[in-house]
């Protein structure tokens, strides 16, 4: 272990020319390392060097420690490991007179321009960047917070012609600056198995790399190098993937539809996209198998399968905004984020209560910044915001429905963003998954009118007359109470929709909202196709006052979405299809 840890710490020799000392002559150029981690808001600070018997220090020391005591601490240990690599036997140091004591060596700490290090002054101000420890003879460049991978992953399944992304996590470093070697395995010669493990290098030397038919059976390596983006590089790491590359499922639904949307559109549009990508939580049950989708084949409902054309999917779609829902959050924190980051994508994330998926919400990082977010769960906020106290009191006169509606996890995901090239455009993007039920209409009008109130604080009051673009799946076609109520502004207290679980469930109330929206994308024939339904229940609503479509994606053909009888399937990832459309300022 100690002679890997010692070979990590010597594989960035050589950093540039080292400051005099205070002995004299100029040190050499390459150096044995010193890596000091100090973070502010941590009250110690780390050292870790080699000695030169190979022995490798890792120390942990308060930061507000004068720098004498971290010195004697290190002279100390020092002669330890000289006295334990010079043992000798009592008779051998008899003979030699030697009384088995070692010699402590002096250590100091030089700064940059040459000066010793004060030995009252604190650790934390001690310890500087291109500082120089003497330990002996011994000459170490101090290198603090120097850039280090804290985490790197390669996803399970692995296809042919689908990108492969990386998960990168790293400490005082960024993945866009990170350097990526990616190798294939040797395939062996006559087809026999190999005699062991060889790597070839590929050409690649991205983040993201997708792999050709020609690597199908071989497995991948990835050697990853942390940068800051200061010239500054940390020691490699390597990982391998746990099986090979597979072949890929052929033209897949969403081939067609990335023809349109090569390129990221301008930056006076804003390509939009909204999502229900399938929870793997429903999904992988029993009776998802054998009941909603007995006609997929079961290797395409799992997780792994179906993440590989999402991400080339959503990858493909060039979007500056896109929100989803039924996001697991496992698959948002080790899957989709890593991946759209790559593509330079920020994400975030909002769970339902009660429940292991939720919301995410990515938005392009050359065009936006994040303003502020202003999530809501629907029920915390009908009993505790102000905003929705007429409506509360209103619902409490229909017990049985309120209890419903307080029942339910369903959240609305707000978020407010700036253009970067323009900071008078913002725009108040939210996301929300209403409740599922085909009878739940009236629950479902409850839900909506809390969003549009919540949507009219933070687009009217907090950030007067910015506009809205509402994305989700509503669970209502557009013939429903809800599509009517946010396409019109308001809804009468006699409308079907109030009776849709039967008269002792009846819920009447005249609802409004201010906002003029537009179902960006029309109505399609369907955006959801299952075995026993098929609908239109998802939409991209935008401020038709303030917005207009430039151009709406095609939505696959209905030969494409029924070439394996519905949705999801072998080429496609999930029952619900993806909307998407160019939008532009008016």
């Amino acid at each position: 272990m100690w002679r890997r840890l010692r070979s990590a710490l010597r594989s960035l020799r050589g950093s540039p020319a080292a400051p005099q000392h205070g002995g004299g002559g100029r040190l050499p150029a390459a150096m044995e390392r010193a890596v000091v981690r100090c973070v502010p808001s941590e009250p110690k600070l780390s050292l870790r060097f080699v000695l030169p018997d190979g022995s490798a220090r890792h120390m942990q020391r308060d930061q507000a420690e004068p720098l004498g005591r971290a010195l004697a601490r290190i002279a100390t240990n020092a002669a330890k490991g000289h006295g334990k690599a010079g043992k000798k036997s009592k008779k051998a140091r008899a003979e030699d007179g030697a009384e088995g004591e070692a010699a402590v060596p002096a250590v100091r700490l030089f700064s940059r321009d040459g000066a010793a290090v004060a030995e009252e002054v604190p650790n934390a101000a001690a310890w500087q960047d291109g500082a120089v420890l003497h330990i002996g003879d011994a000459r170490y460049r101090v290198e603090r917070n120097p850039p280090a991978l804290t985490e790197l992953r390669l996803p399970r399944s692995l296809l042919a012609g689908f990108p492969v992304c990386p998960k990168v996590s790293a400490e005082f470093a960024a993945p866009q600056h990170c350097l990526f070697r990616w190798f294939r395995e040797q395939r062996p010669a006559g087809g026999g198995e190999a005699a062991g493990e060889a790597w070839v290098e590929t050409a690649a030397a991205e983040r993201v790399f997708t792999p050709s038919n020609a690597l199908v059976g071989l497995r991948l390596k990835l050697r990853c190098t942390p940068g800051d983006g200061e010239q500054r590089y940390g020691p490699a790491r390597e990982v391998e993937s746990s099986g090979p590359v597979e072949a890929g499922p052929g033209a897949c639904t969403f081939d067609s539809r990335h023809l349109y949307t090569k390129k990221v559109c301008g930056h006076g549009s804003v390509r939009a996209v909204s999502y229900n990508i399938l929870a793997d939580t429903y999904a992988q049950t029993e009776f998802s198998r054998t009941v909603l989708y007995p006609y997929c084949a079961p290797y395409a409902l799992e997780i792994d399968y179906r993440q590989n054309l999402l991400k080339k999917e959503l990858a493909g779609y060039s979007a500056d905004l896109i929100c989803l829902q039924e996001v697991d959050k496992s698959v948002f924190l080790d899957s989709l984020a890593p991946a759209l980051d790559a593509f330079g994508l920020e994400g975030l994330f909002r769970i339902k209560e009660k429940q292991h998926e939720g919301l995410a919400t990515f938005y392009r990082r050359e065009k936006f910044t994040l303003l502020s977010q202003h999530d809501i769960a629907f029920s915390e906020a009908l009993l505790s915001e102000p905003l929705h106290k007429e409506l509360c009191e209103q619902l409490a006169k229909y017990p049985l429905v309120q209890e419903k509606v307080l029942q339910r996890s369903s959240v609305l995901q707000v978020s407010v963003l700036q253009s970067t090239t323009d900071p008078s455009r913002k725009l108040c993007v939210a996301n929300t998954h209403l409740y599922w039920h085909p009878k739940g209409g009236n629950i479902r009008l409850i839900q909506i009118a809390v969003a549009m109130s919540h949507i009219k604080h933070v687009a009217c009051d907090l950030y007067p007359s910015i506009p809205v673009i509402f994305c989700g799946d509503f669970n209502s076609t557009p013939s429903s109470g809800t599509y009517s109520f946010i396409s019109t502004g308001g809804i009468a207290e006699d409308h079907e929709d109030w009776v849709s679980n039967g008269e002792e469930e009846r819920c009447s109330m005249s609802l409004s909202h201010p906002f003029k929206l537009l179902s960006a994308c029309g109505e399609p024939a369907y955006t959801n196709y299952v075995g026993g339904f098929h609908g239109c229940l998802d939409y991209i609503f935008i401020d038709r006052n303030a917005l207009e479509v430039e151009q709406v994606i095609p939505l696959p053909s209905h030969e494409e979405i029924t070439t394996h009888q519905a949705l999801p399937s072998v080429s496609h990832p999930s029952d619900h299809i993806a909307l998407i459309c160019d939008l532009k300022w008016k």
